[in-house]
């Protein structure tokens, strides 16, 4: 037997316990997301611009790709109005998305993703994944597909000495990877799978929060929060320890609250309700502010015990008090250390306790389409910040050149260089 056949079915050793990390990611033909990447993703990664630049275009890759793993791809090109709404104005070609990202243990993957369409219905025209093992491996892919037909090479570590299997797809708007990571002879193609139908995209409402729902514990918040009293509930029971340090946490940005109560109602319903400090009996959540209400699903979100691979927060400072959203980006960056954020923000406040290789400023150039930049590698900023600036002050003082809707409709007002077309 020879180094590789040994090698085939053995994992790397000392594997950290963290999630796939996202390194890299290109975007075209998405919307107003015509040809857009971004490299070196740190595990907070915040969008900063104007109102219409493509950040929640941006927010919505992900919820497209989670969504296309979760329910198909057939669904999640349906809701989005199909190519006509989801193609670029004038743009000709497939919706292309790439991801490198890493497992602990195992070299950079990337997956490239591109779709078309054909009489009105999704076609996968490209599906590949691709590694390069060794510092001076080629690049090689080991899930290769086009329109439901293609070939796998199975095993923990694919190599390209490994034999190629042919495995037609029964259609061709079926995911290859969400097809094939299913069973246990393709293990990196399944984790994958996994780290992708995972990844969770918030849209928290209040509104949502206050809802009364069936009781019974559940682990995970919904993309709207309207389950919060049932995992308040779960926590309760199965995490004690980590509710109260979320009492803690939520006590210090709203002095006055005691305490959350999740009671299970005569007609089987959970009831949230909250205890001020000073009174004897608690209000329900129906009757709570929206700012308290939110904070209490951010911090269930951030301090899960077993978090989501990936967060997507859209526009945390909605109904909190400035004040409070340094000190929630603070709770976003530990959060960081077990997951992976990506947060939109129109808010100086947040931006003012975070770091310039951690935000990416997008705006619209002259075609309408959107171009970025990471806020580090715009000139001057690193000195800003190295004599005591903060991030916030300086775009609202306009030192960051770019991002401002009352200047140059958003487009840069300094020259700013490398933001992609």
């Amino acid at each position: 037997m020879n180094h590789h056949e040994k090698d085939r079915g053995r994992k790397p050793v000392n594997k950290p316990a963290l999630p796939p990390r996202v390194e890299y990611l290109k975007v075209q033909n998405f919307r107003v997301l015509r040809d857009v990447e971004f490299n070196n993703l740190s595990p907070l990664t915040v969008l900063l611009g104007p109102n219409g630049s493509g950040k929640s275009t941006v927010f919505d890759v992900f919820a497209f790709l989670a969504e296309c793993f979760e329910m198909g791809l057939r669904r999640a090109w349906d809701k989005r109005g199909r190519a006509k709404e989801l193609r670029s104005r004038d743009a000709e070609g497939p919706i292309t998305l790439e991801i490198k990202y890493r497992e602990p243990g195992y070299p950079l993957i990337t997956y490239h993703l591109s779709v078309d369409e054909k009489g009105g219905s999704p076609v996968v025209v490209e599906e590949w994944l691709q590694w390069r093992r060794g510092p001076r491996g080629k690049p090689f892919r080991f899930l290769d597909y086009r329109e439901g037909k293609g070939r796998a090479v199975s095993g923990e570590l694919p190599d390209e000495k490994d034999q190629r299997v042919d495995i037609p797809l029964k259609s061709a708007d079926l995911l290859a990877v969400n097809a094939l990571g299913q069973f246990e002879e393709h293990p990196r193609v399944a984790a994958l799978r996994d780290f992708i139908t995972g990844w969770y995209v918030s849209y928290l409402s209040a509104d949502s929060a206050r809802g009364q729902p069936e009781a019974g514990p559940q682990e995970r918040l919904s993309r709207t929060g309207d389950n919060l009293a049932n995992v308040i509930q779960y926590l309760s029971e199965q995490h004690p320890d980590r509710l109260e340090e979320i009492f803690e946490a939520l006590r210090r940005r709203v002095p006055r609250i005691e305490k959350v109560l999740s009671e299970t109602m005569p007609d089987g319903r959970l009831l949230l309700q909250i205890k001020d400090a000073p009174f004897s009996h608690p209000v329900l959540a129906r009757f709570a502010s929206d700012g308290t209400l939110k904070m209490l699903a951010y911090l269930v979100l951030l301090y899960d015990p077993t978090p989501p691979p990936f967060i997507g927060i859209e526009e945390p400072e909605n109904f909190l008090h400035p004040r409070l959203l340094p000190e929630l980006a603070e709770e976003c960056r530990k959060a960081s250390e077990r997951t992976q954020l990506l947060v939109t923000t129109h808010s100086p406040f947040f931006l003012n306790a975070l770091r310039p290789e951690e935000v990416w400023v997008l705006w619209r150039d002259e075609q309408g389409y959107t171009r970025n930049k990471r806020v580090a590698d715009i000139e001057g900023v690193a000195d800003f910040v190295q004599h005591g600036a903060l991030l916030g002050h300086l775009w609202m003082e306009g030192y960051l050149g770019v991002g401002d809707p009352l200047v140059n409709e958003g487009m840069p007002s300094i020259p700013v260089q490398g933001g992609r077309p």
